[in-house]
């Protein structure tokens, strides 16, 4: 008894230690947003004062923030572009990436071999050792930058190995061939056996990959920088970029616009946020 009472008092007290370790990891990864989320209910001066005082401590608590930044970013025009651009490169790569990982997995030979290892190689080369001879092939050479079918191909092209990557673990190791064989005994073609068999089944890598590829689109910046430079096409992310002056900055505007580029997509990630462990799980397995 004295033995079990002793090893539950160390299991407790391990639950205990590990609980607060925990929160106190979760506080110092939330302070950030919590102090943007703060200050951006702060008026400039107060910001400037004591940035890290509590709204309890201050007066002066406004929305005029956020009224200002939806206005000076042109936030209906910006969440038009970033919305045509992210939904348009994420359908373009769940579908040509589940296709191209179906392809590889049920034609097993040197093709397709070689293929899936150049994209898994190609995940390693960093975007910032490409981007200066890209954009002087995009822009010098070929003039199709400041477009954003030039942006949605970019993102394709860039996000379609580790989706590959993702849909090749899933299809290999939980979509059984016996229903395609089936398929295919029932009359079926080789796409419809895909889009009415294969595609349903990869409902959880897909979910995954959707929320993955959709908030690096949504907050890329260095890439749109690259290829957008008027106005009229600059997604959320760049927008918020006409908060910095020359020599100053309105502090609290943009801790504002940070937020409103950010509430978009966190609301797509709660949406999907059940499926995207036991995605990254099912894909990675084989």
């Amino acid at each position: 008894m004295n033995q079990k009472k002793i090893g539950g008092t160390k299991r407790k007290v391990q639950n205990v230690i590990a609980m607060a370790v925990l929160i106190v990891i979760f506080i110092t990864y939330m302070f950030p947003f919590l102090m943007v989320l703060i200050n951006s209910l702060k008026q400039k001066r107060d910001i400037i004062k004591s940035p890290f005082s509590w709204l309890f401590t201050i007066k002066g608590l406004s929305f005029d923030n956020f009224v200002n930044a939806f206005n000076q970013m042109d936030f209906l025009n910006a969440f038009k572009n970033s919305l045509i651009v992210t939904v348009s490169a994420t359908v373009l790569v769940t579908i040509l990436g589940t296709m191209l990982a179906y392809y590889i997995v049920r034609h097993n030979n040197k093709i397709s071999k070689i293929t899936f290892a150049l994209m898994v190689a190609s995940m390693i080369i960093p975007f910032q050792a490409i981007m200066i001879p890209l954009v002087s092939i995009y822009g010098g050479t070929l003039n199709i930058l400041n477009h954003r079918i030039t942006l949605i191909f970019m993102h394709t092209g860039f996000s379609m190995a580790m989706s590959v990557f993702m849909f090749h673990g899933f299809i290999k190791g939980n979509v059984p061939i016996a229903l395609e064989e089936a398929a295919y005994i029932d009359g079926c073609t080789h796409i419809q056996t895909f889009f009415k068999i294969v595609f349903p089944l990869l409902k959880p890598t897909i979910s995954t990959m959707v929320i993955l590829n959709a908030m690096s689109f949504w907050n890329d910046f260095l890439l749109p920088s690259l290829v957008l430079t008027d106005k009229k096409l600059l997604t959320l992310p760049l927008s918020t970029y006409s908060f910095y002056g020359t020599y100053s900055a309105d502090y609290g505007t943009i801790m504002a616009g940070l937020l409103l580029c950010v509430i978009p997509i966190m609301i797509l990630y709660v949406a999907l946020q059940k499926q995207i462990i036991g995605g990254v799980v099912a894909g990675a397995v084989k």
